[in-house]
């Protein structure tokens, strides 16, 4: 009896309650998948893996690097959505998955992206490459920069579409990366959770798109993100949906055809959905603290998450409170909304579980000569 106990206890100190590992259903999970990964979106947590390092081709996961770089060339205000784009012969010849540019066609930048978005077109994805970078091939330099920023040391890409090339690769890990980075740009679920829509709407030539990541109309919570297939990379699929406040992304590599795709893919979001749940601490942009501004046009400004502040724990956790802590950088003026000014610890009994970036929840000038001068005569007076 005293030897069962003894083991009982080993087991608990190896697998704590709370683990993701060896949970229930567990290996019913990717079977048929090459590779594969489940993370919780907001704290990057993994809560299953299948070969998650194994360099792969990605087919049209590709775009989601895309898709980053074009949003954020929308939000940096260097092009906007109406921007009208001529479609380059380069790009009507892409093949494959396309919205069939034709050269010289002109489009706008919102009706491109939706291409992307929906029917993962290779033509509408090499005029957005050219359009912001003047070529594919600078385009894919961007791609590559951005892979490194986000230290992405198992992907490198060939093109911006993912067809198959020699030394155009990623894995589960980086592609699910990617997709959590993708998901910081909210507009994106505006393009990916829509089924069906139109191009060229007031033409003879009136285009129906059919959101190809048949998920978004037949699984609950579903909004995304992106499917992809080519021979080598076979069917792959970055799937998203969110539930009871949380939100989950699914990488599936290397399936022999849709179905299994599609129903593996569901199967790895109810293992996270059922296995799992996030408390938020903060939503994003709800007051952390605030902090004091010398010579700022007001004294003091809130600090906001840019991110909502959650914690994932298993079914069976109870609720429990934590603490945070603010660590603020020097802020030098003007500070704009948007610019990272610190980060706030999240800790569980001393323990930093969670890091999340802060910023201020508006934007504070710097003060003038008069405004200097004028606090310097009150504080004169006051003390």
């Amino acid at each position: 009896m005293r030897k069962i106990i003894s083991m009982f206890m080993i087991a608990l100190l190896l697998f704590p309650i709370g683990s993701v590992y060896a949970l229930e259903g567990e290996e019913e999970l990717l079977k048929n998948a090459k590779s594969g990964i489940l993370i919780e979106v907001t704290t990057g947590k993994i809560l299953f893996e299948k070969n998650k390092e194994e360099k792969v081709a990605m087919a049209s996961l590709t775009k989601m690097m895309a898709q980053v770089l074009i949003l954020e060339e929308i939000e940096s205000g260097k092009i906007t959505w109406e921007d009208k784009v001529t479609a380059s012969s380069n790009a009507k010849n892409m093949g494959g998955s396309q919205i069939y540019l034709e050269t010289g066609e002109v489009m706008s930048v919102r009706d491109l992206f939706k291409g992307i978005s929906m029917a993962s077109a290779n033509d509408a994805t090499v005029a957005m490459a050219e359009y912001i970078a003047g070529s594919e091939e600078a385009f894919v330099d961007m791609m590559n920069e951005k892979a490194k920023s986000f230290n992405l040391v198992n992907t490198h890409f060939v093109n911006c579409t993912g067809l198959d090339e020699d030394n155009h690769y990623s894995t589960a890990y980086d592609l699910a990366i990617i997709a959590r980075e993708l998901l910081k740009h909210e507009q994106i679920l505006e393009f990916s959770s829509v089924y069906e829509d139109y191009l060229r709407v007031d033409t003879k030539d009136k285009f129906w798109l059919v959101n190809t990541n048949k998920l978004v109309r037949f699984y609950e919570g579903a909004d995304g993100l992106k499917t992809g297939h080519t021979d080598n990379a076979k069917y792959c699929l970055a799937a998203t949906a969110l539930k009871n406040g949380m939100r989950l992304v699914g990488i599936v590599l290397g399936e022999e055809d849709i179905k299994v795709r599609n129903s593996e893919a569901m199967k790895l979001l109810d293992y996270g959905f059922n296995h799992y749940k996030v408390k938020v601490l903060k939503k994003k942009g709800e007051a952390v603290g605030s902090i004091t501004l010398d010579k700022g046009v007001k004294p003091s400004v809130e600090v906001v998450p840019v991110l909502d502040i959650s914690v994932l724990l298993s079914k069976q956790d109870e609720m429990k409170d934590y603490d945070m802590e603010m660590v603020i950088d020097n802020i030098k003026l003007p500070v704009k909304v948007g610019t990272i000014v610190g980060k706030v610890k999240v800790k569980d009994q001393g323990k930093t579980i969670l890091t999340v970036d802060l910023t201020v929840s508006e934007n504070v000038e710097k003060q003038g000569f008069i405004g200097m001068f004028w606090n310097l005569i009150k504080d004169m007076v006051t003390g």
